[in-house]
């Protein structure tokens, strides 16, 4: 089947320039992972959990170039889903956006819980604080990306700063106390100890995709989205790997002890100042993430909306520009059912980090093969993008059972399609903006393209 796709026009209507986007671009991938990972994968694989970053940071390579390799060529507010959409069809598109809609909203109640442990423990609150702390976390955020993604963006800018900022101070001042006797021995639970963090470390650098909902928010996306991907995957690579080399052979075996590790650390290396350091900046973190993944879940709920895969009350807000006020809002709630759901189980943050990484990496595969059908063939781009679909596949395997929930809403992208032909709505395709437009055919797909711009089908 053969397709011709627009090309994007160099300028967007956007705000966004290399610095803001390369802030954004860090604070999604780096973010709270730093805060509680390198802890975990320690416990999960000791002093070979280093072995799962350097995995993690192989795949994150072809895997964040194809994204900016999709993102400055097809800036639209449904990011991968938009993507899959042109190879693969409606269904399809709809799972890509509902996994990312509602299972990776799982990562909520993973960073309210951090943002309130930090809290109470530098603060020295009672934990019986946690549960309003964490629904507290979620305010900021919100009220921040109501005001648009280019408010965020600089608020981003400010946030990144300090997240770097704790990479180098721990990494400085914890380095002189690595004992070469922690690294040793080198795999206490074999290489299946080793694919555990390699799951878990997904989560760390989950956040490329991030950047193909906010992309046509950049005033000059082909220059711009390249660049700050490139920068932000140096400063993500090298903090992950620095922080797990210091966090094995400063803690040893105590690495993966206690809800805070990051704060174990700091204790070790510098008593008193750093675990007040780390822990008020931690909390500052918490909302940089959440402020960063909020401007894309927004953009691609009206997205989502305006093709008729969510209700259409969404869709106002998806053009670039515009503010997704009332998808913001849902995605809010989405947030509040999620914590009240972590609380209510007692909230093991391993469990909803794995929901969170499945239902991401099922968004990576089918964006990755997407990506192998709507690239140009044999470019730079496109080979990225075949490495990263093959490595995006390992992961699904890799995943197994926690596959289940992003099944889940599979079914019911599918139940969605099957309703649709049952009950085909005549309502005609919306703008980002929410205003109804005229529309064309997408090829054979079934898709439509807005007749009066060049931007890629919502």
């Amino acid at each position: 089947m053969t397709q011709s796709h627009p090309r994007t026009p160099r300028r967007s209507r956007g705000g966004l320039g290399v610095v803001q986007g390369t802030a954004l671009y860090v604070a999604s991938v780096l973010g709270t992972g730093l805060l509680v990972l390198p802890g975990l994968a320690a416990d999960a694989a000791g002093p070979a959990s280093i072995v799962s970053v350097l995995a993690v940071i192989v795949l994150s390579v072809p895997l964040a170039g194809t994204f900016a390799a999709l993102a400055a060529r097809y800036p639209d507010p449904g990011g991968v889903a938009s993507y899959v959409r042109r190879a693969l069809g409606r269904t399809a598109a709809r799972a890509t956006g509902y996994w990312f809609y509602f299972g990776v909203a799982a990562g909520f109640p993973v960073l309210a819980a951090l943002g309130a442990e930090y809290l109470t423990a530098i603060l020295h609150i009672d934990r019986a604080a946690v549960p309003i702390l964490m629904f507290a976390i979620l305010v900021p955020p919100f009220a921040v990306n109501m005001l648009g993604v280019r408010v965020a963006g600089w608020v981003q800018f400010v946030l990144t700063g300090l997240l770097v900022g704790i990479v180098v101070f721990v990494v400085a001042t914890a380095f002189p106390a690595v004992e070469a006797a922690h690294f040793t021995p080198f795999l206490p639970h074999g290489w299946a100890g080793v694919g555990t963090a390699i799951s878990l470390f997904v989560w760390a650098f989950a956040g490329w995709e991030v950047g193909t909902h906010i992309s046509g928010e950049f005033r000059d996306p082909r220059r711009s989205i390249p660049l700050a991907t490139a920068i932000a995957l140096v400063v993500t690579g090298l903090a992950y790997l620095l922080l797990q080399v210091v966090t094995v052979g400063v803690l040893g075996e105590e690495a993966g002890a206690g809800a805070v590790p990051l704060l174990t650390l700091a204790d070790a290396v510098a008593p008193g100042f750093g675990p007040t350091a780390i822990g008020a900046i931690a909390a500052i973190v918490v909302l940089g993430v959440m402020n960063a993944y909020l401007a894309a879940f927004g953009k691609l709920g009206a997205s989502l909306a305006a093709s008729g895969d969510l209700p259409h009350f969404l869709a106002p807000g998806a053009g670039a520009g515009q503010v997704p006020r009332r998808a913001l809002l849902v995605t809010f709630a989405i947030a509040v059912v999620y914590c009240a759901i972590a609380l209510a189980t007692g909230g093991h943050l391993e469990t909803f980090i794995l929901i969170h990484t499945s239902n991401m990496v099922s968004i990576y595969t089918a964006g990755m093969i997407a990506a192998t059908l709507i690239l140009p063939r044999l470019s730079a781009g496109w080979f990225m993008a075949v490495i990263a679909a093959v490595l995006s596949v390992g992961l699904l395997v890799l995943a197994g059972a926690n596959l289940l929930p992003a099944a889940v809403l599979a079914f019911a992208a599918i139940v969605v399609t099957v309703w649709q032909r049952l009950r085909p709505s005549p309502r005609r395709p919306v703008e980002p903006g929410g205003e109804e437009l005229e529309a064309t055919p997408f090829a054979d797909s079934g898709t439509v393209v807005e007749v009066k711009t060049t931007a890629a089908p919502a």
